[in-house]
Parts: structure tokens; C-alpha cells; sequence
């Protein structure tokens, strides 16, 4: 990615109908990235907008009983006003139907028709209204639109209409994406437009004659048709930055750094539209990124199955940071995640109350009640310490690191983790311990050191949670300047003697079911025959349940006991410790380098006085044991569905 400039775009969304939670991920995630890239010192540009032509917007706005127009400027609002309330900061919102966009898709409209790049033909086949798009009777499945997530009616069109010459640059484009690995992110979704291309590609339609569809940009050459919504829609991202009309600006921006897409628009994306640059002899975007669909269970949310999330119930009810977090640290780029409630405040639960926000209180009333509420000199710095620095100093490394990948998701778990060990630390050292045998040196310098930890670590999850890590950093003091990375990347920047504010409570835990618990307490507890008999379960109750690949660090027997091993896992780039029955099966040499099976989302619990993050698969049948593996080489952390 490249350091000099930083220009990211949502897809422009349509004003047929409100912003759902697909619409809310994709903004948000452009808004974290945008966040993290002024944080490196990039400067950067974050356009998003919204779509506003095309028989849908048409369709809609016939049913409301209102103009096209009047239509898109009550609905363009929707998302105005979400996005402000998703604290998104947008550098420029774009509408299609605004003059400094129609003249730029007009002016290349001629310029193409002029070349000879657009031609007019009769066209026969099939239109899917939902897509706005033409197929060939070979392109339908089960007589319905082809397209992932539609297999909806398709109309049945014959007319004479103008087509842009694409089939002829189909050599070029498949040599580009297989010379440019990072034009389309991830690899699978680069296989897959690779996979489309095997086929022969025919020429784009890109009018429809106003007869059936008036409501669109005329064609410059032919006042009897509008432009295709696609062609008028994937020039957003030039026309915004000035394409034809502010030549030193588009010269700054172009070529954008990263498109963020659904992967329902992959083949707009990664084949009409490189095509389309390459026809205008124009750079092509540096990288394309497909992410994946929010699903309800095993199904895509749509609004005719009636399972669409509302972003604004989610904000009002659990906050927007909550929510921003929840997004970008649930689902891994590239790949489907699904969307529950349960899974909401499980994740919140975990990794906000009881590791984050835990940690600031208990800083926070040391704080208050040993330190007169101010943050107290450092003393002597022991291993412990120079080892917590060395971690949250190498987290905002990683961070930095993986902001310039495009992987936020990968960010906010190397946060955690790191405050995890910031809560190991304070296990470890136990200043309420220190303050109770008045060893108060020793206990200015565990709370100096954690002071420390978490202004770095709010900086770090700003991006994420811009208004909770603001408060965070104000309650300690930090005030309210811009983080950089350069600041974040230096320890010891707190200043002792700062009075901190009356205690927050950043994130109070939600109430909760007790799916996880119970699973826990049912596989600890001896069971009789009968209760071992088989029984059913809703897919609701199972998919509570996070089954992930672990890695075996190190394994050592419990003290004092005969059957428990204490291992050491690494879950992705999370280290934890867990505790499981096995020593009578296993010696513990055996176990390091294995890729187990673990419950990641099992809430921490004491067995025998050691902590255990986690639990152990393993099938038992009489005297045997066996651990559950996985067929294969695979990474740690990969989720086990």
C-alpha cells in the first residue's frame, strides 16, 4: 500500500430503500482504515455516496407516489444521518445525480462514442430488475437471476441499445489481475473473477432507451436513452476527485488505494470497471477488496426474508462504539460472519466488560484510593514490566502493520490481547496485595505501568471506538489531541502527578443467557447413563459456541494433582493458558506443536487454582482419550464449523 497518499471508497449505495447493516460494515470499515491511515501520518481521502439513477430507484419512487428525485432526496438522508450517528468522517459524500458527476459521465460517454468504443446493436435476452442487469439464457439458473443473494424474476427484452466495447480488452485484464496480486484481496475472490473471465466476455450494454427507463443520465450522442446505472454509478470514484473537471486534485487522489466492496458486486468491480479505466487510458486502482456477507443464522440477510439488521436499534440499544467494535473485529476480511444478538453481547461480555473495562476500573480505584486520584511517579522496573512493555510496544507495531494490510479485524484482536496481558500483569504483581503490605514503590510502579499500557492501547483501538477511547483517554488524564503512531510507539509518555476523573464505567456488562456456562458446567460434572443419552439442540444454541484451531505452545503438569496438564495455546495471535484433564493420556512433551481443537468464547474459570481460558476438545470411550484434531495442516485460530 502506498505511503504517499490514502484514497478508500465505499460502493455508492442505492436510495430505493434505508441503510441495513451491510451499508453500516462497509462504512464503518472504510471509516476505521481512514482513521488508522491519519494515524500513520497518510494523507488521506474518504469518499462515500450514494446511487441514485436506475429502474429500482424508478420502481420505488412510482410506488411512494413521488418523483425519482424526490425520492432520492428523502432516502439520501437516511444514510446522512446514520453515518453521523456511526461517528463515520467521510471527506466527501457523493450523489449521482448531482451536475458535477453527470457532466463527467457525459463528457466520457462522447469521448468513448467518438473512439469507437461504443456501438449500437440489437439486444435479446434477459434483465433482472433487482441487478439492473442483462443475461444470456445460458447465464440463468433455473430460469432466475444467476447473480449470489438474487435468484429473483428475470423480464424477457428485446431492443436496440449502445454497447461498450469490453470484450476486446478480455486478454489484458486477465494478464493484469495475474500480474497485480494485490489488485483483488483476498486471493479467493481474485480466483474467482479469474474463473468468470475462462468464458468468453461480451460486450457491456450501457443505455436503456427511455421508453422503458427515463430516469437516468442522457446519453450525450442519443437524447433517446439513458446510461446503464452501473456504467454512470463506477465513475463515482473519479468523478469526486475531480476527473475532467479539477485536473491537480485527480492527479493528488488517483489511483484510489482501496475500493471496499460487497462480494455481490465482485464482477462491477474487478471486470466492467478496470475495463472501463483501461478504455479512458487511466491508472488502475491500486487494490479492490470483496468482503463478505452478514448472515442470520446460515442465511444472507435480505429484506424479503424478514432478518435484516437495523444499525440505529443496535446504536440505541448497546452504543455505537459497541457496535463499531462488534463489526470490524467479528468478521475476518473476505469471509461470511454471522449476525446475532447473542453473539453481540457475548463478544461485548468477553472482550469490553470484563477485559477492557474491568481493567480501567480497577486501574481507576487504585488510582483513587492509594494515589490521592492523581497518576504517581514510577519506581524501579522489574522483568515484569519490561515484559508488558515489550508486548503492548510490539501490539501497536502489529497494528500498525496490519492497518497498512487492510486488516482491522487482525488489529483489534492484537489490542486485546495485549490488554489481556496487561491483566495478567496485574495478577501476576497484585498491587491491592502491594497496598495491603504497604510496599507502596513496588505499587506506584505497577499502576504507573499500567497507566502507561492503556494510553497506549486506547490509542491503538481509537480508530475502532473513536468516542469510548476519548473518554478513556480524558478519565487518565491524556487529554483530547490527535493520536499518531509515532507518539503511540514511545513508552513512558505519561506524566506523573496528572489527576485523573472520578471513576467511569466504560463498558457495564449486558445481562446475558447462560448458553456458555451451562455447556461448561455440564461437560465438568459427572454424568450418569441417562443423562449421557443423546438429545437435540437448536442451531441457535450451537452456533453460541466458538470452536477454534489452537496451537501447543507448552504443556506441564498441575502440582499437586495427577490428571490436570496446564498448556500454553496460541489461538490465531492470542496466547492463552488453559487447563484440561488429560495427563493420564498425554505426557506433556507429546502435546507441544499439536493443533488442537478448543471452546474459545468458555468463560475463564479456576481449576485447582490455575486459571483456564478455554476448554479442550477430546472423545473419551471407556479407558481411551483422544484429542480432536483437525485432517491437515491449518492455521491456529481458524474457526472449526
Amino acid at each position: 500500500m502506498s505511503t504517499e497518499k490514502f484514497y478508500i471508497t465505499t460502493p455508492i449505495y442505492y436510495v430505493n430503500d434505508t441503510p441495513h447493516i451491510g451499508h453500516a460494515y462497509t462504512t464503518i470499515l472504510a471509516d476505521v482504515l481512514s482513521r488508522y491511515h491519519r494515524m500513520l501520518g497518510v494523507p488521506t481521502w474518504f469518499l462515500t455516496g450514494t446511487d441514485e439513477h436506475g429502474q429500482k430507484v424508478q420502481r420505488a419512487a412510482e410506488k411512494a407516489g413521488t418523483t425519482p428525485q424526490e425520492h432520492a432526496d428523502r432516502t439520501v438522508v437516511h444514510f446522512q444521518t446514520l453515518w453521523k450517528k456511526l461517528l463515520i468522517t467521510n471527506d466527501d459524500f457523493i450523489r449521482t445525480t448531482e451536475p458535477r458527476h453527470r457532466q463527467v459521465v457525459q463528457k466520457i460517454l462522447q469521448n468513448l462514442y467518438d473512439r469507437g468504443e461504443i456501438y449500437q446493436a440489437e439486444y435479446d435476452g434477459w434483465y433482472c430488475v433487482a441487478c439492473e442487469r442483462f443475461y444470456t439464457e445460458k447465464d440463468l439458473q433455473e430460469g432466475k437471476c444467476p447473480q449470489a443473494g438474487c435468484g429473483r424474476a428475470v423480464e424477457k427484452i428485446k431492443e436496440r441499445n449502445y454497447f461498450f466495447r469490453m470484450s476486446k480488452y478480455q486478454a489484458w485484464l486477465i494478464d493484469y489481475i495475474q500480474t497485480h496480486p494485490r489488485f483483488i484481496l483476498p486471493e479467493f475472490r481474485r480466483n474467482e473473477t479469474l474463473g468468470f473471465l475462462r468464458k468468453a466476455l461480451g460486450d457491456l450494454c450501457i443505455s436503456r432507451p427511455k421508453t422503458r427507463l427515463s430516469w437516468g443520465i442522457e446519453l450525450p450522442f442519443d437524447r433517446d436513452f439513458v446510461t446503464y446505472v452501473w456504467f454512470d454509478a463506477l465513475v463515482n470514484y473519479i468523478s469526486a476527485v475531480g476527473y475532467l473537471s479539477d485536473e491537480q486534485t485527480f492527479r493528488k487522489w488517483w489511483p484510489a488505494s482501496c475500493h471496499l466492496i460487497g462480494k455481490d458486486i465482485l464482477t462491477t468491480h474487478t471486470v466492467y470497471w478496470p475495463i472501463m479505466l483501461k478504455a479512458m487510458e487511466l491508472p488502475m486502482p491500486e487494490t479492490i477488496v470483496a468482503h463478505g456477507w452478514w448472515l442470520a443464522g446460515r442465511d444472507k440477510m435480505s429484506k424479503s426474508s424478514g432478518n435484516v439488521v437495523n444499525p440505529i436499534d443496535f446504536v440505541d440499544r448497546y452504543g455505537v462504539d459497541a457496535f463499531r467494535y462488534f463489526l470490524i473485529a467479528e468478521m475476518a476480511l473476505g469471509q461470511d460472519a454471522v449476525f446475532t444478538e447473542a453473539a453481540f453481547v457475548r463478544r461485548y461480555n468477553a472482550d469490553l466488560a470484563n477485559d477492557l473495562g474491568n481493567l480501567l476500573s480497577r486501574v481507576m480505584k487504585l488510582l483513587a484510593t492509594r494515589c490521592g486520584g492523581v497518576i504517581p511517579e514510577r519506581g524501579a522496573v522489574g522483568p515484569e514490566e519490561e515484559g508488558l512493555r515489550q508486548t503492548v510496544q510490539s501490539a501497536g507495531a502489529k497494528v500498525a502493520e496490519f492497518a497498512r494490510a487492510l486488516r482491522p479485524d487482525l488489529a483489534v484482536a492484537e489490542i486485546i490481547a495485549a490488554v489481556r496481558e496487561v491483566n495478567r500483569y496485574f495478577e501476576k504483581r497484585q498491587p491491592w496485595a502491594l497496598a495491603q503490605q504497604k510496599r507502596d514503590t513496588e505499587l506506584r510502579t505497577v499502576l504507573f505501568t499500567a497507566v502507561e499500557a492503556l494510553r497506549i492501547i486506547s490509542g491503538l483501538m481509537q480508530p475502532v471506538m473513536p468516542s469510548r477511547m476519548q473518554q478513556l483517554r480524558k478519565a487518565l488524564g491524556f487529554g483530547e489531541d490527535a493520536v499518531s503512531f509515532t507518539e503511540l510507539r514511545q513508552w513512558g509518555l505519561t506524566e506523573p502527578g496528572t489527576a485523573i476523573s472520578p471513576m467511569l464505567s466504560l463498558f457495564p456488562r449486558i445481562a446475558t443467557d447462560r448458553g456458555a456456562k451451562e455447556i461448561a458446567e455440564l461437560s465438568s460434572r459427572d454424568t450418569t447413563p441417562e443423562e449421557k443419552q443423546m438429545t437435540t439442540i437448536e442451531f441457535a444454541d450451537f452456533e453460541k459456541v466458538q470452536l477454534r484451531t489452537a496451537r501447543v505452545i507448552s504443556a506441564e503438569r498441575v502440582e499437586g494433582t495427577d490428571k490436570l496438564l496446564k498448556l500454553q495455546i496460541e489461538i490465531g495471535i492470542e496466547k492463552r493458558q488453559i487447563v484440561a484433564g488429560i495427563a493420564q493420556y498425554y505426557r506433556p512433551e507429546d502435546l507441544i506443536g499439536r493443533t488442537v481443537v478448543v471452546v474459545a468464547n468458555l468463560k475463564p474459570a479456576k481449576i485447582r487454582g490455575v486459571e483456564s481460558n478455554g476448554m479442550l476438545l477430546a472423545a473419551s470411550t471407556g479407558s481411551e482419550l483422544r484429542l480432536v484434531t483437525v485432517d491437515g495442516e491449518i492455521a491456529s485460530g481458524a474457526m472449526v464449523k
